[in-house]
Order: structure tokens, then C-alpha cells, then sequence
């Protein structure tokens, strides 16, 4: 039988207008960017449907994003569209707890707020780095950066995420991903590029801002879960939503295993995807991790409808 798995992009599939329209068209999403504003004394509006500097600050972009992504799930579930699964890539991975029953929408939000803030002031400005690896193999990948580890502290450079087959992303003391990166250019990486990023994302040096981000999730009060979602830590399904906290604190400091989460799922039989939130970011990896599944995108009103007519459409063919 077929399953559906709904996906949420991470930090950087943010746009200004994001979820402009499912605030103009549906109440259940409105009172979402309402809540969010009023419990976070953001103006939610302004921030996510204006052009504006802030939505590319790490302490504003997560709360913006999980916010939008949570009110366009609020109005797809209205549509009778349920998930047998849910996973997010980093950021998203708040959007998926929620989205599987196990957070209420407004902790998810206020936790990414503050996660945000921890991220982007945990190392200071420069003094961390990221940069994309295309087409070298995530195996040569670790294989350089352990030969660079050698006299090194540990965390220096380390992968932060592992996308998609001939993409990957390190991160780590900027001198170090930098020297990495003309080691894994010589070692036949077809293209290397530093990312315009604020910090160190997903790496050993972020551990301090996972110890405070704990305290803060113990606060929180989590539900058990209606539905399995895969974590980026160990890219396996969760159904104990006791492993949760202790999940969430590590990831900010741990590798993405995104690409490994994906090839999990379609393991466990799930053969259609919604990517949820702006952009195609996730739908652009899937096509290079396997092409013969379905991938459906729901990042404006109209594509609520297109989306469940093409998956009724796919039923009924099977």
C-alpha cells in the first residue's frame, strides 16, 4: 500500500511573501501567524510577507519559517490530507514533530525562536564557516576531512549535512573549512563554495548552544506521537516521543543525515513525498537520492489543490 511522508525544508528555503496567501484565504492559517506574533512580540506579517533584512537572520529566519510551514499544515490536514510519516531537514525537523502529533504548533515556534538565537550568537561572527561540496563522494568526504583532523581539535571541520549524492556541506572553524576545501578540491570535488552563512550549523562547536537549548525543551510539554517521523541524527523512524528532547538537543550539533533519512523511508515504503513550505529545495535532492518515487510541493494555496488532486489522481491509477 502507498505511503505519504510530509517533508520540511531547513534554514534557507525562506522568501518574503512566504504564506502571504494561505494568510489572506484561510482563518485556521491566519490565527497561526497571529499566535506566533503575539506570543513572540514579532510582527509576524511583516517579517514573512515584506521584503526585509531580518528574514535572513538566523534569530528571525527559524521562527518565520517553522511558522509558515506550520500554518500551511494546519490548512492541507483541514483538507483531509493526512501523512503516514513526517521528516525535516534540520530546522524542519520541529515543523515534522508537530506535524506528527507529538508538539504543540506554538512550542515548536517558540523553541526554533530561541534556537535561532542560540545558534547565531554561540560562536562569534567569523570565527565559523560552512561550505557545499559538489560531486565528490560523502566516503572520500570523511575519508579527507579525518586525514585533516590529525593534530587538529576535534569539531574543527566536520560534515554538517549530507543532502544528496554529490552534495554535501561542512562546517567548522572558518580557517579549517577553508583549508578543507582546497583538500577535497584536490581530491576531485567538482566544485567547492562557502556558503553566506552566520555560523557554524550542525557542528561540534554548536554543543554549548545544545546544552541551553535543553533546558529550554524541558519546559516543554510533548504528546505521544499519532504518526513515526525520522530524525537527522540516527536517519531512523521515532516512535517513543521520550527520545525526542534528547534528539533535538544533539542535532544542533550533529551531522543532517537528510539524504540517509530519505533512502530510510522509502525502505520502510513510502513512495509519495509533500514537500511542505517555499521553494523545492528537498524535491531537487530526491530526484538525485531516487527518481521513482512521487514528489508533491505545497508552497502557495493553489498548490493545496493541486496537490491532492494529482495524489487522488495517482490512487486511483494504482
Amino acid at each position: 500500500m502507498s505511503k505519504i511522508a510530509f517533508i520540511y525544508p531547513g534554514q534557507g528555503a525562506q522568501k518574503a511573501g512566504m504564506g502571504a496567501d494561505f494568510y489572506e484565504k484561510s482563518e485556521t492559517a491566519k490565527s497561526i501567524f497571529v499566535e506566533a506574533g503575539r506570543m513572540l512580540g514579532l510582527d509576524m506579517k511583516a517579517l514573512c510577507f515584506e521584503e526585509n533584512e531580518k528574514l535572513d537572520l538566523t534569530e528571525y529566519t527559524q521562527a518565520a519559517l517553522v511558522t509558515t510551514c506550520l500554518a500551511m499544515t494546519r490548512v492541507v490536514k483541514e483538507r483531509g490530507l493526512r501523512p503516514d510519516m513526517t521528516a525535516g531537514l534540520s530546522l524542519g525537523e520541529y515543523c515534522t514533530i508537530a506535524a506528527a502529533g507529538g508538539m504543540d504548533d506554538m512550542d515548536a515556534i517558540r523553541l526554533v525562536r530561541k534556537r535561532g538565537i542560540l545558534m547565531q550568537n554561540t560562536i562569534p561572527a567569523g570565527e565559523g564557516g560552512m561550505c557545499a561540496v559538489m560531486g565528490l563522494d560523502s566516503v572520500k568526504i570523511e575519508e579527507t576531512l579525518a586525514k585533516m583532523q590529525e593534530g587538529r581539535n576535534p569539531g574543527d571541520v566536520t560534515i554538517a549535512n549530507y543532502n544528496c549524492p554529490g552534495q554535501i556541506v561542512i562546517t567548522g572553524k572558518t580557517a579549517a573549512v577553508k583549508d578543507a576545501s582546497v583538500k577535497l578540491k584536490e581530491a576531485g570535488a567538482k566544485r567547492v563554495m562557502m556558503l553566506n552563512v552566520s555560523g557554524p550549523f550542525h557542528s561540534p562547536l554548536l554543543v554549548p548552544a545544545g546544552e541551553e537549548l535543553a533546558a529550554e525543551l524541558e519546559a516543554v510539554t510533548l504528546h505521544p506521537l499519532q504518526i513515526p517521523y525520522v530524525t537527522n541524527v540516527t536517519a531512523e523512524k521515532i516512535e517513543d516521543i521520550a527520545k525526542t528532547k534528547g534528539l533535538l538537543k544533539e542535532q544542533v550539533s550533529s551531522s543532517v543525515r537528510w539524504m540517509q533519512s530519505m533512502e530510510y523511508m522509502i525502505r520502510e515504503g513510502v513512495d509519495t513525498f509533500v514537500e511542505i513550505g517555499p521553494g523545492k529545495t528537498l524535491a531537487g535532492f530526491m530526484k538525485k537520492i531516487e527518481r521513482d518515487v512521487k514528489v508533491y510541493n505545497i508552497a502557495s494555496w493553489d498548490d493545496v489543490e493541486k496537490t491532492i488532486s494529482g495524489l487522488c489522481e495517482s490512487q486511483t491509477k494504482d
